[in-house]
């Protein structure tokens, strides 16, 4: 288990590296953030001591290393815009995005695998149909349509739901959670739901797939050969057999939700990281544009290393191979 841990850690360190580098990379091209500073009637003379203030006329490779070194220590420098700390902007925010990821998880996890059971032990039935064609809506509309129309009929037509902000929040010490007030709740249904449809459909259909091939395998006929019950059939043997490939594809679209959540925080103005940093590319605002991917690519890194140690905890033939 621990040269297992290591392995990952090491490949983390070298996947965090790839992804600064390519971010610094790709932000040196997108503008001049002078220009989004200063006013027209700014002289020659004092943009260029703001460029020498800021460190940008140090070569790429400098820039980067100081980028890189202060980013190991959770320090982004500071907005170009704003001339506040970048890490304090990301901390203010993140809250936000995590809740609505959050809930938007528990809702794709709460109804995808119980549907995926129910359509692939009743795939002949009329209500198992009726729920595949349903999901084909969640798959296919895209993200933004989806929120345009709840908007419209909960929020304008309706009037149930409020269709932008968090709501009122609560600070519990340095965090701000929108849990303990109706309005925050209120405020979290529709991007919650937004957000988590097409994971839903995606993580129904997958378990189905994977269901409907676990049934046909020998052990499965083998059980029933035995006398088991139905109930123990599919839901010890089956259904255990079925999590392996969907703990994989959960904790990697727990990263995608954290990291596509820029589409449904636009819709709603939902105040997080992703509205950001959509705020941060009108702007140029390379520290925070930079600081975002980073932060992504860290959450990818620690989702897919708990991915791998629940991986590991469930297959026995990864404890197997790890001891040989």
């Amino acid at each position: 288990m621990v040269s297992f841990l290591f392995k990952r850690l090491l490949q983390s360190i070298v996947v965090m590296a790839t992804v600064a580098f390519i971010a610094f990379s790709m932000f040196k091209f997108v503008g001049d953030p002078i220009n989004n500073m200063v006013g027209q009637d700014t002289s020659q003379q004092e943009r260029d001591e703001l460029r020498e203030k800021l460190g940008l006329n140090d070569p790429f490779l400098v820039q980067f290393g100081r980028f890189s070194l202060n980013a190991a220590t959770g320090n982004f420098g500071y907005s170009y815009k704003f001339q506040v700390p970048v890490s304090e902007m990301i901390f203010e925010r993140m809250p936000a995005t995590l809740e609505l990821a959050f809930v938007s998880a528990i809702i794709a996890l709460a109804f995808g695998i119980p549907l995926g059971v129910y359509t692939a032990l009743r795939r002949e039935g009329f209500i198992s149909k009726m729920i595949m064609s349903l999901s084909l809506v969640g798959v296919s509309l895209p993200t933004f349509l989806i929120g345009i129309l709840l908007i419209l009929l909960f929020g304008v037509v309706l009037r149930w739901l409020p269709t932008f902000g968090r709501g009122e929040v609560v600070e519990i010490g340095a965090w701000t959670t929108g849990f303990l007030t109706t309005s925050g709740l209120k405020s979290l249904i529709l991007p919650s739901i937004t957000l988590a449809l097409f994971q839903l459909t995606l993580i129904m259909r997958l378990v189905r797939s994977e269901m409907l091939e676990v049934l046909r395998t020998d052990f499965v006929k083998f059980a029933r050969a035995r006398g088991l019950p139905n109930r123990s059939v599919h839901f010890k043997h089956a259904l255990k057999n079925t999590l392996v490939p969907v703990i994989t594809i959960t904790g990697l679209q727990l990263g995608s939700l954290i990291a596509f959540a820029i589409i449904t925080e636009s819709v709603f103005q939902w105040p997080g990281m992703g509205l950001m940093f959509v705020q941060a590319i009108a702007d140029v605002d390379i520290p925070i544009m930079a600081a975002y991917l980073m932060l992504i690519a860290f959450f990818f890194v620690i989702i897919n290393m708990i991915v791998d140690i629940l991986y590991y905890a469930v297959d026995p033939r990864l404890r197997a191979s790890d001891g040989s």
